[in-house]
């Protein structure tokens, strides 16, 4: 295991409970609950007052409704069912409804934010380094790398992305043999004679280029720990080439070693995936507490640009819990976009193009091209 000192964060790497936070977030999670109506508001000759007089209204000593007459419901002055005595407390975020004149809510609980349409550039550069970082694995980092930087580049901006895992997924899901390549980024960033330009890869999607990688790379982390200034190492290796574009994405591996440090130390902004999932909640706080350590000891530009709920599905109240835990936990830091679960994904890995060109007219196409708008708007 990487310690703290190892990847160049002095000091003991600590864990802090983010245990804390999910509970008193999910503490009142009664996003579904409808209070049922009183017994008194049922009506005469309804299904509960036959089987022996088993929920009549005479059982609980309310008084029935007159003959003919329908139930009202107990409503307020603003028209909402009023909770019955014993009622679970509600999260309002999730729940409150638009007033006049205000836009739907979205699945963070808030008002949509209208985010126009990004200015037209007539320079490019110097580049914003965003890491997409999460320890957690299996959370959509590489595929929203790779369909971010699609919808960036629709925009008109100019993106480089960078695998920095070695298993080379954002590679592959861009139809890049990696494999076969004789120089990729672990040359780059260990080799002397290895210039960015001999491992650029230009990708199908125009304006979007590639710095690919393959297993080559899991080597890095042993070579890099006697390096010196190793947690700048890919730092230098983009710097010649950050003034040629807008974005650069880097995709990080699953771990919190010092190939994520390197992109730690290298970006001005950090973009973290979580799914809509218990597990994916657990650890968040650790890879907060990596990201102060490096803006306090390495890179004081750091800073977090949001979080991105990826694998939403609304049908489920447990997705919906996910998303009120994380927006009372980070607050405006949660993109009002969130991606939600499609089969288009696994086909576009296939296919080896991001989603805006494989179904460009889909809903998650939509939804990347709304997330880089709010990219380019923060």
């Amino acid at each position: 295991m990487t310690t703290g000192d190892e990847v160049g964060v002095s000091g003991p790497m600590s864990y802090p409970d983010d245990a804390a936070w999910i509970a008193a977030a999910g503490a009142t999670r009664a996003l579904d609950t409808v209070p049922p109506p009183p017994s008194s508001q049922v009506p005469t000759g309804s299904p509960v007052d036959s089987a022996d007089g088993a929920g009549s209204p005479a059982d609980d000593g309310a008084a029935a409704p007159p003959t003919g007459e329908a139930a009202q419901p107990d409503l307020d002055a603003s028209g909402a069912l009023r909770p019955t005595p014993g009622d679970q407390e509600v999260v309002p975020a999730l729940i409150s409804k638009p007033g006049p004149g205000d836009s739907e809510l979205g699945p963070t609980g808030r008002v949509r934010r209208t985010i126009p349409e990004p200015a037209v550039l007539n320079s490019h550069g110097p580049a914003r380094v965003i890491a997409m970082c999460n320890q957690k694995g299996g959370v959509g980092k590489t595929t929203t790398t790779l369909n971010l930087g699609a919808a960036l580049a629709e925009y008109g901006r100019r993106v480089l992305l960078v695998d920095l895992d070695p298993q080379g997924a954002l590679s592959a899901g861009l139809g890049v043999p990696a494999h076969e390549l004789d120089r990729t980024i672990y040359n780059l960033m260990l080799e002397r004679n290895t210039s960015i330009t001999d491992v650029l890869v230009p990708t199908r999607i125009p304006g979007m280029d590639l710095l690919p990688a393959n297993i080559d790379l899991s080597a890095a982390e042993v070579q890099l720990i006697n390096e010196v200034g190793r947690e700048h190492t890919l730092a230098r290796a983009l710097r010649p080439m950050l003034h040629e574009y807008d974005y650069v994405l880097i995709d990080c591996q699953p771990s919190l070693g010092l190939l994520t440090v390197n992109a730690l130390a290298c970006a001005h902004g950090v973009i973290m995936p979580v799914a809509a999932e218990f597990f994916s909640l657990r650890g968040v706080a650790l890879l907060v507490d990596t990201i102060d350590k490096v803006k306090d000891r390495i890179n004081p530009d750091l800073e977090v640009d949001g979080v991105l709920v990826t694998m939403f599905d609304g049908r489920t109240v447990h997705a919906r819990d996910v998303v009120a835990m994380l927006v009372q936990r980070f607050g405006d830091e949660v993109y009002d976009t969130v991606i939600s679960r499609t089969v288009k994904f696994p086909e576009t890995t296939v296919a080896g193009e991001p989603i805006t060109t494989y179904a460009p007219t889909s809903p998650a196409a939509d939804a990347f091209r709304t997330l880089a708008r709010e990219v380019i708007a923060r």
